[in-house]
């Protein structure tokens, strides 16, 4: 039988792959796209509204992303960078609801202040540093700060009802911070997709074979898990966007750019509150401190949240460890990604974070009680009836090696490319699809140099992205015209 041609292959129907192809779509609508997705419908890995924390990354809240020097000092580039990426997922969201390829936006995002929250002293002392030192930039300057209880009650009447009066606490918050349903937007996505010519999704079909030929075309196998028809593949370009899937595949495909590479599975669990009548009393999204020894991505938040248009309170996450790549995965996924190129790595960071490890598997035994008494040091008043657990999406950090050849574990996002840029995976974990938009970009730029240097798709995408091309972080004035835009279009104002 003969391969089926196509320009582009997007291997995971998660929000990676969806918004690659809807930027491809806009930059040269005569390319043959198809998608593949293991599962029988798109977006139910970690882009899944349950999956994820559905926050808008964009450093306002994250307290990880502002770490604190010995001094007492706060760095702050890291949120600077990752506010600038959002800014520009909020931009290419605009235009596509603009363009009618978006529904209402309620449907995905919707206003919902991101606070920090703390007690003790020591962590006062650097909540008001931290302050202070973003709150001088302009992409953060809507940034407010308090110590009074009597303010606190208004921001966050949940978190203070019936604290110790005596305790020291502070808060921040930005009101127009959001809520992501990613789930929602991409199916959202993917639908406006199938409607095109010229693009098809091939779900239950999980790539089996990935090779190069000759002439630099990728030959892709899939195989329908359902009906056992399998599905030759000819593609100039593969992006792998499988989430927790990729690292695999991306072995699987032999680039030289691959080796080394290992992943280390980390899963997670909310506590999850669908009773209404506490759901309406919180409104925001409230970030603390993560526990010492513990990951990024276990930083503790009590969130509103509004999955595919139901309200609810999630507290989480609860991290633990697990040797499956994907929510519906193998067990033998984290074996099975052991080679010979990375075994040095892995074996060395397994070596260096047993302290992680233990943290992890410690999670994993915590029970019911356990769990609803973290979640009082944020709502002292939470009761356990009120609560139940619900798992969260697989996240599989990035283990590379480092200059000496072992291995040191990353806990952000990663874009590994063939030298030739026919082929470029995405692995990692937060900040993950708040900064889609921008990881995307950068798949562009690298992948398709030429085009992306043209004319054309130079005027395309700054019709998608205003900001293209240019410094968030550098210009004030940019910063002002697309915020007063995205605000507006995606219905995120405070004061509209």
């Amino acid at each position: 039988m003969a391969a089926i041609q196509a320009d582009v292959v997007l291997v995971g129907g998660g929000v990676m792959s969806a918004t690659l192809g809807m930027m491809l779509r806009q930059l040269d609508p005569s390319l043959d796209i198809i998608m593949v997705e293991r599962l029988d419908h798109v977006a139910h890995e970690s882009t899944d509204g349950w999956n994820n924390a559905g926050t808008g990354h964009a450093g306002y809240c994250e307290l990880n992303y502002t770490p604190q020097a010995d001094d007492g000092d706060v760095a702050i580039e890291r949120a600077l960078a990752i506010n600038a990426q959002f800014e520009v997922s909020l931009q290419f969201w605009s235009y596509l609801v603009e363009k009618g390829m978006l529904p209402k936006p309620s449907s995905f995002i919707n206003r919902t202040p991101h606070q920090s929250f703390v007690w003790g002293e020591q962590d006062v002392a650097f909540l008001r540093r931290r302050f202070e030192k973003l709150q001088a930039h302009h992409l953060f300057r809507e940034m407010e700060y308090t110590e009074s209880p009597d303010v606190l009650k208004e921001w966050m009447p949940l978190i203070v009802q019936h604290r110790d009066p005596m305790q020291a606490v502070a808060a921040t918050r930005v009101k127009h911070g959001s809520d992501v349903d990613f789930g929602s937007l991409t199916r959202s996505m993917v639908s406006y997709l199938e409607s095109q010519p010229n693009f098809t999704l091939m779900l239950n079909s999980p790539v089996h074979y990935l090779a190069q030929r000759d002439n630099g075309r990728w030959k892709v196998r899939v195989r329908n898990h359902v009906t056992g028809e399998t599905t030759k593949l000819e593609a100039g370009f593969v992006f792998l966007g499988a989430g927790g899937g990729a690292l695999p595949l991306l072995q699987k495909s032999g680039i030289d750019e691959a080796r080394g590479y290992g992943g280390f599975p980390v899963s997670g669990q909310w506590l999850v509150c669908q009773d209404q009548e506490v759901v309406a009393k919180h409104h925001s999204k409230v970030y603390g401190k993560a526990p010492i020894g513990a990951p990024p991505m276990s930083v503790p938040h009590l969130d509103t949240r509004i999955i595919n248009g139901e309200p609810a309170l999630l507290f989480g996450p609860f991290a633990g460890f697990t040797t499956r790549f994907l929510k519906q995965g193998s067990v033998f996924d984290l074996f099975g990604s052991v080679k010979p190129n990375n075994l040095k790595p892995m074996l060395s960071v397994s070596k260096n974070n047993m302290d992680l490890t233990r943290y992890l598997i410690s999670e994993v035994f915590q029970s019911h009680s356990e769990r609803v008494a973290s979640l009082r040091n944020f709502f002292p008043d939470a009761q356990e009836k009120n609560w139940k657990l619900q798992d969260a999406g697989q996240r599989v950090q990035i283990i590379k090696k480092d200059e000496d050849g072992r291995g040191k574990l990353e806990f952000g996002t990663e874009i590994v490319a063939s030298k030739d840029g026919k082929l470029a995976a995405l692995l990692g974990a937060s900040p993950g699809a708040s900064t889609a938009a921008n990881a995307m970009i950068n798949v562009l730029e690298r992948c398709f140099p030429e085009a992306m240097a043209s004319p054309e798709w130079q005027e395309r995408m700054r019709a998608m992205v205003p900001s293209y091309g240019q410094s968030l972080v550098n210009d004030e004035d940019l910063l002002n015209t697309v915020r007063e835009r995205t605000l507006r279009t995606l219905e995120l104002n405070p004061d509209a």
